[in-house]
């Protein structure tokens, strides 16, 4: 008997079920401002976004720290520049949601108060040659051009077990190569459990979770399959469609059998031709 795979009502990640983490999330601070020894949890305030970075390719993540606020995307698939108008968009969002909720009035005469913004991309797919330490919108759309509003993203891609980016990166790069060989299965998720674990990469959360991270990496899987049938449904669809329109363009010209035309169209039935001869009769 298959095994039941429970649906969750908010679609979770590795990535933000990881983060979400107060304890994981203070060590992913400290990586980027190791500088910041005394920050603890308290010190973190989550103002993540829902629903407006993540689908397939992406996860976001939003908190602030004192003066900071620290603007996190990762990238699962293949590199994109794109990806900084994105995060400029979620910080504008994240901004907004800021000042309504400090009560802060942009209108007054009075200069508001604002964190700093720091953006960052984790990016976990295949690394591309001489990939870039950092981009921005002047450098890398407007050819180093000054303009009205800039954005500098930094570019974390480097494998790392000695801190929690670093070993989230090795967990995606272990993943992809566990699915590569065994595709879309269980296998490739507890394969990549354990390989992980035995390289002490994000051990003591895989040890405290691993059901949960199974659970949630099988109904990406669902996920993943639904689409892919969406898609190819979206396909055979119009395959089907452009088939009628040619069938119809060929008994029009009436150079051709409808036995010929099928041999041509094999998408059509010769009943369907026979259906669409008789339409195009009765228009002509």
């Amino acid at each position: 008997m298959a095994q039941i795979i429970p649906k969750r009502k908010i679609k979770d990640s590795v990535f933000t079920n990881l983060f979400q983490d107060k304890k994981y999330l203070l060590r992913l601070y400290k990586t980027l401002h190791p500088e910041d020894r005394d920050v603890t949890e308290d010190d973190i305030k989550d103002v993540t976004i829902k629903h407006i970075l993540v689908d397939a390719d992406y996860n976001d993540l939003g908190f602030s720290v004192g003066g900071r606020l620290v603007i996190l995307v990762e990238s699962q698939s293949t590199w994109t520049l794109n990806i900084i108008i994105r995060a400029l968009m979620y910080l504008i969002q994240t901004y907004h949601d800021f000042f309504k909720r400090t009560k802060q009035n942009l209108y007054g005469y009075k200069k508001v108060d604002m964190p700093k913004p720091e953006l960052y991309v984790i990016f976990t797919g295949e690394k591309p040659k001489n990939p870039p330490g950092t981009i921005s919108l002047s450098k890398d759309f407007f050819n180093g051009e000054k303009i009205s509003v800039d954005a500098e993203m930094k570019v974390l891609y480097q494998e790392d077990e000695n801190n929690i980016i670093g070993q989230y990166i090795i967990f995606c790069k272990v993943y992809n190569a566990q699915r590569r060989e065994y595709g879309q299965t269980k296998k490739a998720i507890t394969e990549t459990i354990r390989i992980c674990k035995d390289r002490n990469v994000l051990k003591e959360y895989l040890e405290d979770r691993e059901q949960e991270v199974v659970d949630i990496m099988m109904t990406l899987f669902d996920d993943e399959q639904i689409l892919e049938a969406y898609a190819k449904d979206i396909d055979d669809n119009v395959t089907y469609r452009e088939a009628r329109k040619t069938a119809e363009r060929m008994i029009r010209k009436g150079k051709m059998t409808l036995e010929e035309i099928a041999g041509y169209i094999p998408a059509l039935s010769l009943d369907e031709l026979k259906e669409i001869e008789a339409r195009v009769m009765q228009l002509t």
